[in-house]
């Protein structure tokens, strides 16, 4: 069974970076588009980036693009989001999850949710 493991949140001042790491195991993500999605208390689950299963195609949400930067290393099955010049609206729990295709699509796509990584960004 697919299982995904987030890491690298934490606790960071604004203006600093993070980088978050989204792992499978007894899983291949080669051929599948991969999603960062991020909930904050009291809001609906929304996208923030994608990468297609190549690499070749990336996309942003308007919130983050020119921060954050999404990327993946086939070879060591882990998909990255760095994160700089962090703000305290960017503070929520980030999912990584896996598309049924190896475009981006919708997040109705995404499924193999990871258990989420918290990032707070506060002084």
């Amino acid at each position: 069974q697919l299982q995904l493991v987030e890491s690298g949140g934490g606790l960071v001042q604004p203006g600093g970076s993070l980088r978050l790491s989204c792992a499978a195991s007894r899983f291949t993500l080669d051929y599948y588009a991969i999603g960062w999605f991020r909930q904050a208390p009291g809001k609906e689950r929304g996208g923030v980036s994608c990468i297609s299963s190549s690499g070749g195609s990336t996309n942003y949400s308007d919130s983050v693009k020119g921060r954050f930067t999404i990327s993946r290393d086939n070879a060591k099955n882990t998909v990255y989001l760095q994160m700089n010049s962090l703000k305290p609206e960017d503070t929520a729990v980030y999912y990584c999850a896996v598309s049924r295709f190896s475009l981006c699509g919708p997040i109705g796509d995404f499924g193999s949710w990871g258990q989420g990584t918290q990032v707070t960004v506060s002084s």
